[in-house]
């Protein structure tokens, strides 16, 4: 049983990888978006009607992103196997789902937060990162973190990285040599109406992530009552 779930989420982590080889600044929020909150963490929202909104838009994808838990994207894939059930001519409206978690971690003495995607939730490796609270320890440095999600099959992305005290430059080049698989490249940093990537810092990530060869994601970090924006 062990192995089937390793290949199912390899599988999964596998797909993700490619749709995040896809994303450019038009992908959010309308087609795809990766980082979001409910009311299981920090966010307004409850799951269902995040899978609500996300079917309305129109996503093909979407992770829910809650700090320290997964309890709201448990909840979102059992209303979304549901909702599949009662609306079996719609098929091709149902967007993929996959297992998200954001992370706070420690990088060049900075708080940082890691995001994680398509991983086993059930992974002991990751279960001090569902706790609903930080890690401590040898646990809460970034190196744990990247090497707990890549154990569980899982992806691991440097969240909005020109929001913290120390530059991009400096977080990216060491999350890259730490095994970090891809950045927040598109992200509003000023939460402009409506979302749009900011110009200057996508620039900057963008080339980082070219530069190491990295993986490029995007998400709104919903908090507030719509995944179009922000707050």
């Amino acid at each position: 049983m062990a192995v089937y779930y390793a290949q199912t989420f390899n599988l999964l982590s596998q797909q993700l990888q490619r749709v995040f080889q896809t994303i450019d600044a038009e992908s959010c929020p309308l087609t795809f978006n990766f980082h979001m909150h409910t009311v299981y963490s920090d966010g307004r929202l409850e799951p269902e009607e995040a899978i609500e909104q996300a079917i309305s838009i129109g996503l093909r994808g979407l992770a829910i992103t809650d700090h320290h838990t997964i309890g709201g994207y448990r909840a979102a894939q059992r209303y979304l196997a549901q909702w599949q059930l009662h609306h079996p001519d719609l098929e091709n409206c149902v967007p993929h789902l996959w297992s998200g978690v954001e992370i706070n971690a420690g990088l060049l003495d900075t708080e940082v937060h890691i995001l994680a995607y398509a991983f086993d939730p059930q992974h002991a490796r990751m279960q001090p990162y569902l706790q609903r609270r930080t890690a401590t320890g040898e646990a809460y440095c970034a190196a744990s973190i990247i090497s707990a999600i890549h154990e569980a099959g899982g992806l691991a992305v440097l969240a909005h990285p020109a929001r913290y005290k120390r530059s991009p430059f400096d977080l990216i080049a060491a999350a890259n040599q730490l095994g970090i698989d891809g950045v927040e490249t598109y992200y509003a940093y000023n939460n402009p109406h409506p979302w749009r990537p900011s110009p200057k810092e996508t620039q900057q990530v963008r080339a980082l992530a070219q530069q190491y060869h990295l993986l490029n994601t995007c998400g709104t970090d919903t908090h507030g009552r719509s995944l179009l924006q922000r707050l």
